[in-house]
């Protein structure tokens, strides 16, 4: 990749300038955003939370960009005041797959931070029964920057303070997983091959807690011992191909092999039959496979921010695939405003999957980074918003007209992101989540009939 930098430019026609990325000019009306999205910018949430589906604020740059499989199937959103504490943040990338996947992706981004938050609630008022002070936090024990799985932070629990018990919310989170995943098990959403990952994070201070479903990725940023910008990734791509993963899945009679034509891109496939070929060990939905190894319980884990931690940006493997975490922390560090990181870094990746995967079409991608330290006084509360969304609430208030959808900047190359219209998987089989149907030439298929199965698996060791 080449270099990216920011700069005021000249007759551009009023234009708003990103960034330039290979040489290429990059400005903000290059991309166009879900019209869903564009009228439901921000909304109010439980308990006063400010529920954000795009745009930006002070600590949030956030960007989603249809590829050209056909319907965006990303989703993401940031919830402000989270449960109603100043200070407190939910954010969420979720990465749709299957025919209906885009549906499924948006169910879980609207109910899982309600179903979140409910629970938190409801221990809270047990924690209070018990007489235990829930305000108090003290955490002179645990030393900033510290990075640990919940297993080891749960076994310290008293060195984190009564509001932010590990275990207290490795339960929370587990429970409204179950309850998220049981939901779409019963919804008027078809799920059973189609689902979504989901890759989440609550900010509560300088406590850090992240669960983990699927291959969607946290990294964050800090600076080493010379100020350099080090990545750190939190999670684990949740892989058929990861060793524990790949042995879970065997056990429940499920099977793990990659096709010919994809050496590198191992699936799960029902026991008897080639189908539905999921590219991820962990997902709510797709129940066709939940019997055979797929399961909905996330990787929990726990950081406490330290001093030298600038940001974390959490995205769906559209733009994991194309970047490495090092490039990925360096575009976001680069931008010019926090507003535009989330947007350089989708115009990096886009111009990445045409040079790495040439003969792919380019996935969707969604990205939200989250800044833990003060902006700079200068742009503090200075987020502007777009025309766009000054017109639509002036049009819901009624002292303006509705903007017409042909007044809206459109790229050369947009799709309309409709619930109708098809989805594409099996043009170009390469890059694709979930199959569903395989091509009918079974002699394009790789996999073994022995008990040695797994054994054959390219692993990835966690």
């Amino acid at each position: 990749m080449g270099g990216c930098f920011s700069r005021d430019v000249k007759g551009t026609g009023g234009r708003k300038f990103i960034g330039v990325v290979d040489g290429r000019t990059v400005y903000e009306d290059d991309f166009v955003d879900d019209e869903e999205e564009v009228a439901y910018e921000l909304k109010e949430g439980d308990r006063g939370a400010k529920i954000r589906l795009r745009g930006s604020s002070d600590y949030v740059s956030m960007f989603k960009q249809q590829g050209k499989k056909g319907v965006n199937q990303d989703a993401m959103t940031v919830w402000e005041n989270f449960t109603g504490e100043k200070d407190m943040f939910f954010c969420g990338v979720f990465d749709g797959h299957g025919p209906l996947g885009h549906r499924v992706a948006r169910r879980v981004r609207d109910k899982l931070p309600q179903k979140l938050s409910a629970v938190i609630e409801s221990s809270s008022r047990k924690i209070s029964g018990l007489g235990i002070n829930g305000d108090s936090i003290d955490v002179a024990e645990r030393k900033p920057g510290d990075d640990v799985s919940m297993d080891m932070a749960a076994s310290q629990d008293d060195d984190y303070g009564d509001n932010i018990l590990p275990s207290l919310w490795e339960a929370n989170y587990m429970r409204s997983f179950k309850e998220m995943d049981g939901d779409l098990a019963n919804d008027t959403i078809d799920c059973y091959c189609s689902g979504t990952t989901a890759v989440t994070l609550v900010k509560k201070g300088q406590h850090l807690i992240i669960a983990n479903l699927g291959d969607s990725r946290a990294v964050l940023c800090k600076r080493g011992q010379k100020n350099q910008l080090v990545p750190m990734q939190l999670t684990v791509d949740l892989k058929p191909n990861v060793a524990s993963e790949a042995e879970r899945i065997r056990i429940c009679k499920g099977r793990v092999f990659a096709m010919d034509q994809e050496p590198d891109v191992f699936r799960v496939w029902m026991p008897e039959e080639n189908c539905p070929g999921l590219a991820m060990a962990r997902a709510f939905g797709d129940f066709c496979l939940k019997d055979f190894g797929l399961i909905s319980v996330p990787e929990i884990s726990y950081r406490m921010i330290s001093p030298d931690d600038e940001f974390i940006v959490l995205a769906t493997d559209g733009i994991w695939d194309a970047l490495s975490n090092d490039q990925v922390v360096k575009i976001v560090a680069s931008a010019k405003r926090r507003s535009l990181a989330a947007k350089l870094l989708v115009a990096h990746a886009s111009l990445a999957w045409r040079t790495r995967f040439p003969g792919c079409k380019l996935d969707d991608c969604a990205v939200v980074c989250l800044f833990f330290k003060d902006p700079p006084p200068e742009t503090r509360g200075t987020t502007p918003a777009s025309s766009r969304i000054k017109d639509i609430r002036k049009s819901l208030s009624g002292k303006s007209k509705k903007p017409r959808k042909a007044d809206l900047p459109q790229p050369a190359e947009s799709v309309v992101d409709k619930d109708t219209e098809e989805w594409n998987a099996l043009d170009g089989v390469n890059r694709v989540n979930s199959l569903v149907n395989v091509p009918q030439q079974s002699s394009n298929l790789s996999h073994p009939k022995t008990d040695e199965e797994p054994e054959s698996i390219k692993v990835a060791h966690q």
